[in-house]
């Protein structure tokens, strides 16, 4: 018996030292746990990698058929092709989606990590990215020095001579006040305008036309009724060419386009240049883009180039 009790006092003593020596168990709450896993980051404390599909199908978005911004577009990136006969052929791709007014270019852009489209340099806003062109950035700035080049005029035209209210405000758009107007987003096409001096007209005008002009007109049109309180001034916006054929048939005072003049609306109107615009090429923030030569914004446009991986190397 007293065998056995020694036997069994000793396993008992076995088992007590074994659980002595064991390590604790490690408390994953612990002060002690914290430290170890910061010590050893995970995958996704490292830098992410971009979900940028390279490979998808690029989704090119353009301005509609009698939009300025569109005219100049394709005439300054050459996807607008002059035949021998004189005659010219926009050959944008048949799969570009339309977007009929630059607020809605903007959204288009914003909401599709695939898109690419183009806006008035006025409008653009943190939504979007715009691309640098042949190494020059998207600046007002840049127009004027010329290395973006990339421009074109804001142009407003009215049939025959402006007299009262839209002479009155014309004068004002182009005096040393409007001017700087303009220059907040712009460029001024005077920098050393006179001041204003206003005849206080009275009466209302309509002002129609492009959308792109649309931004800068509505300061304008505050900025002067700050000065002349007997004004009323409405703007419609549509596109430039519905702004001048309102102003060829006399259902607006003022028109507005954000192009030169066709030989067309030039035998009918009076135009006034009023500021120079440049025009951003954009995409979505999310694209790790950040810049485009002329030949591939006419690749992209003309459909020759379908795929991010054919423009993203």
């Amino acid at each position: 018996m007293k065998r056995i009790l020694a036997c069994v006092l000793a396993v008992v003593m076995v088992f007590a030292l074994a659980a002595c020596g064991a390590p604790a168990a490690e408390d994953s709450s612990s002060p002690s746990a914290s430290a170890g896993s910061s010590s050893s980051p995970s995958a996704s404390a490292s830098a992410p990698a971009s979900d940028f599909d390279s490979t998808r199908e690029i989704s090119v978005v353009s301005r509609e058929d009698g939009s300025g911004t569109r005219g100049a577009f394709i005439e300054l990136f050459g996807i607008e092709e002059k035949g021998e006969d004189g005659t010219k052929t926009d050959k944008t791709t048949k799969e570009a989606a339309i977007a009929n007014r630059t607020d809605v270019m903007l959204t288009n852009i914003a909401g599709n990590e695939y898109a690419i489209g183009y806006v008035s340099l006025g409008s653009l806003n943190e939504t979007v990215k715009a691309l640098k062109i042949d190494g020059a950035e998207a600046t007002a700035e840049n127009v004027k020095n010329g290395t973006y080049k990339v421009s074109r005029p804001f142009n407003i035209a009215t049939k025959g001579e402006p007299t009262g209210l839209a002479k009155d405000f014309i004068n004002f758009i182009l005096s040393k006040e409007g001017q700087e107007v303009v220059s907040g987003d712009y460029i001024a096409v005077n920098d050393n305008a006179e001041a204003f001096k206003s005849d206080n007209s009275t009466g209302k005008i309509v002002i129609a036309g492009s959308s792109s002009v649309s931004p800068v007109m509505e300061k304008l049109v505050e900025a002067y009724k700050a000065i002349n309180t007997g004004a009323e001034i409405e703007i419609q916006t549509n596109d430039s060419t519905a702004g001048m054929t309102a102003a060829m048939d006399g259902t607006c005072d003022i028109g507005m386009a954000s192009r030169e003049l066709k030989d067309s609306e030039l035998a009918e109107l009076t135009p006034t240049q009023i500021a120079i615009d440049g025009i951003a090429v954009i995409v979505n923030n999310a694209n790790p883009l950040e810049e485009l030569d002329n030949a591939a914004v006419k690749s992209i446009y003309t459909g020759e180039a379908t795929t991010w991986d054919q423009i993203i190397k």
